[in-house]
């Protein structure tokens, strides 16, 4: 069951002006379930997106890429769950490829300027009749009146699922010079999701207008503190992707710096909704019970902090504690010693379970009891901070416990 997840409300998902949404039931995988949504992008829309780090990444990473790097402007995205097209060779290539001609025609663009995304089981062939036979379904409902767009997202981010148990969409409204603008973004993901990014899925889409050249850099940052920032089981998939649109729609002169006092704030409240859906993929991890926050202090550079955090955050003997309650609280010590910091003097560390001192200059704490640590750890959300007593930066990382039903999920999938 999620940690603190709730299903989120149509009425509370912003509409984007220059975004339309179509949503359609292929049968890719199972029938009678949303599986295709196609997002239709108006003229003068700006595109940034990064993508998965894996070296087997898979085919529609690889046409995306291309895509971005023709120079074309991106005024389409088609998404199917039910299938990853990954590991699917030069195959699985042509039909990504077919995927983009195929709209393309339909809606008179480039091929280039479609981007397709897949997610789903990995090596087996893309279904691309049933695909292609889905896309006037799909177009088809994105030209209906989109008054309704917060159930155009909300029926979008239903789209994208996979082993999901609750569709994940957050809209925010802030104010930019002077003018009100809005952003809401979707995502999925549930399990195979580590850092550089996951088997997720992100769409951003905001009406605030930004200078094309900078997408590619709002989109890095934006992962970087979102998405980058999340494990759930420490393998990185195949076909993670985060795309961010900027419509220019909102009135507002052109973003032209992420560091002047615009792009700042920006960067500020697009972040904020990025992290929404990223903490929302953690607490709808495969049979996630806990939502952590791994905070690690007093680093001396902010990398050797991650490199602890996620040491901590990927332990399956740490997860499986939390998951039991039990505060056999070495285990995060013992993470700590094996991340990598090879210089890390340990009589330097301390540990806080939430509101309670465990560990001070390295050694167990002399006032803490067992019992204070099983209480914080029977909580649904729990903050471990780390110090290391050697500089001044901070890093935080968010995961979720191991369960029985992770192994469940995860043995069934195919199924």
């Amino acid at each position: 069951m999620p940690v603190h997840l709730n299903v989120p409300l149509a009425a509370d998902l912003l509409p984007i002006a220059g975004v339309r949404i179509g949503v359609a039931k292929a049968g890719i995988r199972k029938a009678d379930r949303k599986d295709l949504t196609v997002l239709l992008l108006d003229e003068g829309c700006a595109v940034g997106a990064v993508f998965t780090r894996n070296r087997y990444a898979a085919a529609p990473v690889q046409v995306c890429r291309d895509h971005l790097a023709s120079g074309q402007a991106i005024r389409a995205l088609v998404i199917n769950t039910g299938n990853a097209n990954a590991g699917t060779g030069e195959p699985g290539l042509t039909s990504a490829r077919q995927t983009c001609h195929a709209l393309a025609r339909s809606l008179g663009l480039h091929h280039e300027q479609v981007l397709p995304f897949s997610t789903g089981v990995i090596m087996e062939p893309l279904p691309l009749d049933r695909l292609l036979a889905g896309l006037p379904q799909a177009l088809a409902d994105a030209a209906q009146p989109q008054s309704g767009a917060g159930a155009q997202w909300l029926s979008a981010a239903e789209g994208i699922m996979t082993t999901d148990t609750l569709p994940k969409a957050y809209s925010q409204r802030f104010e930019l010079e002077g003018h009100a603008v809005n952003a809401t973004g979707i995502a999925k993901g549930a399990g195979m999701i580590r850092p550089n990014m996951a088997t997720m899925l992100g769409f951003l889409a905001t009406d605030a207008n930004v200078a094309p050249t900078l997408m590619a850099e709002l989109a890095r940052r934006l992962a970087d503190a979102s998405f980058n920032r999340v494990t759930v089981d420490g393998d990185t998939s195949t076909n993670d992707s985060f795309v961010v649109v900027a419509t220019g729609r909102a009135g507002h002169a052109p973003v032209t710096d992420l560091d002047s006092a615009a792009g700042r704030a920006l960067l500020a409240a697009l972040t904020s909704v990025a992290r929404q859906l990223a903490h929302a993929i953690v607490r709808d991890g495969e049979g996630a019970t806990k939502f952590m926050t791994i905070q690690v202090e007093g680093g001396r550079t902010p990398a050797e902090c991650l490199q602890v955090a996620y040491a901590v955050a990927h332990s399956p003997l740490v997860k499986t504690a939390f998951f039991a309650s039990d505060p056999n609280l070495g285990r995060i010590l013992a993470a700590v010693g094996y991340a990598g910091v090879d210089d890390l003097d340990v009589g330097g560390v301390d540990l806080h379970l939430g509101d309670v001192h465990v560990v001070k200059a390295g050694g167990r704490h002399p006032d803490y009891r067992e019992e204070d640590g099983q209480r914080v750890m029977k909580q649904a959300e729990i903050l471990v901070r780390i110090g290391l007593g050697r500089g001044a930066h901070t890093e935080t990382v968010w995961t979720c416990d191991f369960s029985h039903d992770y192994v469940t999920i995860n043995a069934d999938y195919r199924s």
